[in-house]
C-alpha cells in the first residue's frame, strides 16, 4: 500500500488513519478516543489500544514484532506532537496529541460510571497497587487486581499462560499494560487473542506519573512538545540512548514520507 493513501480502521467506523513510516494512525481528538475505547469494552470483543510516539515509529522500522502488533492494534492514536505538527503536511491531519499516560485517569472515571473491572498490570513493585488505592479513592472504580511480572518476550506460553490465566480470573472489562515500549505493544499482542473480551491498552510511564514515582512535565511544555526533553533531563542514563540516538533518526523518516507525498519514488 502507498504511504500516501488514507485507509481506514475497521473498528473507528471510517475514520482516516494516517499512515508514517510503518505505522497508522487513528485521526481522533482525545474525546473520541475515550469514547471509541468505551465502545470498544461495551462490544465485549477484546482488542488492544496503542499511543504511538516518534520513538515507535522509529521502532516500527527494524523491529518486525513490533510492527506486526501495530498492524493488529484495533485503536492507534497519536501520543507525539512531532507526529500531530508533521501530519498537518500530509494527507490525514491529526486533531492532538492522545498520551497514554493522559487517557488513564479519564477512562477510570468512565470505567466508574459504567461499573467496569479493571486490572493493573505492571511498573515497579508497589507501583501498580498505589495507582489501584488513588483511583479506587477518586473514582469508586473496581480495581479486580493488580500484577508487576517479570516478562520476557521470548517467554512463550510458559510465561504467558500464568500472567493471563490471573487476569481472566478476574475478567476484567479494560486491563492497563506499563510494561514500557516495545515490550507492553508486543507483549499485549502475544497475549490478546487469550483476554477473551478483555480490552488491553499500553501506558508506558501512566502509573509511575500517578503514583509519584516519575516526574511528568508540566502542561505547557507537553503541548510545546517538549516533554521529552524534560523527561531526558530527569531520566538522563535510562533515556539518553532512546531520545538522542534512536530517534535522531525520526527525521530521515519524515523526509522519506514527504518525499513520497510530493511524488518521489512510491514504497
Amino acid at each position: 500500500m502507498n504511504a500516501a493513501t488514507p485507509t481506514t480502521s475497521a473498528f473507528s467506523t471510517g475514520r482516516p488513519r494516517l499512515h508514517i513510516g510503518q505505522l497508522a494512525i487513528d485521526q481522533l481528538t482525545f474525546e473520541d478516543a475515550i469514547r471509541e475505547i468505551g465502545r470498544l469494552v461495551d462490544l465485549h470483543q477484546g482488542g488492544y489500544v496503542f499511543t504511538a510516539n516518534v520513538d515507535h515509529v522509529v521502532l516500527a522500522e527494524d523491529n518486525v514484532e513490533f510492527r506486526e502488533a501495530y498492524k493488529r492494534a484495533t485503536i492507534s492514536v497519536v501520543d507525539g506532537m512531532p507526529i500531530v505538527w508533521a501530519s498537518k503536511a500530509m494527507d490525514v491531519s491529526l486533531p492532538e496529541r492522545i498520551a497514554g499516560s493522559d487517557l488513564i485517569l479519564p477512562l477510570m472515571k468512565l470505567g466508574a460510571e459504567q461499573k467496569w473491572r479493571v486490572y493493573l498490570m505492571g511498573a515497579g513493585p508497589g507501583v501498580a497497587e498505589k495507582v489501584a488505592n488513588t483511583v479506587r479513592e477518586k473514582y469508586g472504580i473496581e480495581v479486580v487486581g493488580w500484577d508487576s511480572p517479570m516478562v520476557k518476550l521470548d517467554g512463550g506460553d510458559a510465561q504467558n499462560d500464568p500472567i493471563v490465566a490471573k487476569i481472566r480470573e478476574k475478567d476484567p472489562h479494560l486491563l492497563f499494560v506499563a510494561l514500557g515500549s516495545p515490550k507492553q505493544e508486543v507483549w499485549i499482542s502475544q497475549v490478546a487473542h487469550k483476554l477473551g473480551p478483555t480490552v488491553a491498552i499500553g501506558v508506558g510511564a501512566g502509573f509511575d506519573f500517578i503514583a509519584g514515582t516519575a516526574k511528568r512535565a508540566p502542561q505547557w511544555i507537553a503541548k510545546a512538545g517538549f516533554e521529552w526533553l524534560y523527561r531526558l533531563v530527569n531520566e538522563p542514563k535510562r533515556l539518553w540512548r532512546r531520545y538522542i540516538l534512536n530517534d535522531s533518526r525520526f527525521a530521515t523518516i519524515l523526509l522519506r514520507e514527504f518525499w513520497q507525498r510530493t511524488g518521489g519514488k512510491a514504497e
